[in-house]
């Protein structure tokens, strides 16, 4: 990092050492609870997963289908109170 002055560098070369934090949350470093992929390592992998629950969330933005009850109950049981921190702003 001594040798750039690029602050996307500096950014990937920060999560690279100290990982991601929390998206929901309020740790600022430290390694997720990922268990199928690495930021740094995983970029292609996470970006189609997330193009897929944009799509997801689209067709269902208030996961009221009854095919989306499955994730609305994993969600709720994951980050608990903290989906509320999403709504804020």
């Amino acid at each position: 990092m001594e040798n750039s002055s690029d602050g996307f560098e500096i950014a990937e070369a920060d999560l690279r050492i100290r990982g991601p934090g929390e998206y929901l949350g309020t740790r600022q470093a430290g390694v997720p609870a990922f268990r199928a992929a690495n930021l740094a390592r995983d970029e292609e992998l996470l970006l189609l997963a997330r193009d897929k629950a944009r799509q997801w969330l689209e067709q269902d933005p208030g996961l009221s289908d009854p095919r989306s009850s499955e994730l609305r109950k994993s969600l709720a049981n994951r980050w608990g109170d903290s989906l509320a921190l999403a709504e804020v702003g």
